[in-house]
Parts: structure tokens; C-alpha cells; sequence
């Protein structure tokens, strides 16, 4: 018996080029697989350190304020996407808004201005020991970067002013 017979067929029942396409087609199928699967199993496996991280909205507008104290997201999951992520908001304050601003004779003095307030949201979560990447959902989460609070009923964009992994 041949190997490969006169028609091509490898052992007489498959034809050897629809073979090597089959085996490229599973080659391509396990790499994007290992790809997109791996990150997530690792991150799984690994022991997991609690994060916390402070967002600060810098001179939020009245109406965002009113919103905040009307419905209170203290305890609710941060959303990534349409899913929720580990990420819990765990305080929520509210402070005056202090900007720099130019008097008469030319001096730069601080001054909180009259309507405005920043909002400040301690988001904590757990992420894997060492890592190199911290993230909330897709997120990369590091002190001076922004980042997107949001949560099932409400959403804005604040500034990461500290970040703390561990104990």
C-alpha cells in the first residue's frame, strides 16, 4: 500500500493539500484561543492583593453634584463595557473646588469657586501579585491617567490622583 496513491489521497482517504489547510485552520483556532485565553486564566491563578484607587472629578457641575447626592453610589459595582467588574466604589465625597485664578495687581491666588465641586470615589477591587498592568475591567488603572467611573445608572470621567496595591 501507498503512501500517497495516484489521485493524491493520503493512505487512499484524505487528499494531503485538504489536510495540511485542515491542519493550519486548528493551528490558527489554538493560537488565537491560547491568545485571547491565557491573560485570563493566569490573572485566575494567581494570588489576588486588594487595590484601592482614588478618581478625582475635578470641578464637577452642579447637576453632576445634585445627581451624586440624590443617588448615592457608595456599594455599587463598577461596569466595564455592559458587564460589571470586582471593582466596588466604597466612598464617595464631595469637596470644594479650588482654582487658581489672576487678581487685579497680577498675583495668582487660590480661590474655591462658587458653584463647582470636585467629587472624589474610592474604587476598590483585588488584582493579581506583581502585576505589571493593574486594570479595572480595560481600564489600566495609575495614578495621573483617567479614568471612566461608571456604574449601572451613572457615568463620568475623573483623574486617578493615587493608587495602592496591597496591604
Amino acid at each position: 500500500m501507498k503512501i500517497i496513491n495516484e489521485k493524491g489521497k493520503l493512505f487512499g482517504v484524505v487528499n494531503i493539500v485538504d489536510l495540511l489547510v485542515l491542519l493550519a485552520v486548528i493551528a490558527v483556532a489554538v493560537g488565537v484561543g491560547y491568545k485571547l485565553f491565557a491573560p485570563q486564566i493566569a490573572d485566575a491563578t494567581a494570588k489576588q492583593v486588594p487595590m484601592t484607587a482614588i478618581v478625582r472629578v475635578r470641578g464637577a457641575t452642579p447637576f453632576l453634584v445634585a445627581e451624586i447626592e440624590r443617588n448615592d453610589q457608595v456599594g455599587k459595582q463598577i461596569v466595564s463595557g455592559s458587564s460589571y467588574t470586582t471593582a466596588t466604589i466604597t466612598d464617595v465625597k464631595i469637596e470644594d473646588y479650588v482654582q487658581q485664578v489672576t487678581t487685579a495687581d497680577g498675583r495668582i491666588v487660590d480661590a474655591l469657586d462658587p458653584s463647582k465641586k470636585d467629587i472624589i470615589f474610592t474604587i476598590e477591587t483585588t488584582v493579581p501579585e506583581g502585576t505589571a498592568a493593574p486594570s479595572i475591567g480595560t481600564q489600566e488603572i495609575r495614578a495621573g491617567r483617567t479614568m471612566i467611573v461608571k456604574t449601572n445608572d451613572f457615568e463620568t470621567t475623573g483623574n486617578i490622583d493615587s493608587v495602592q496595591i496591597g496591604e
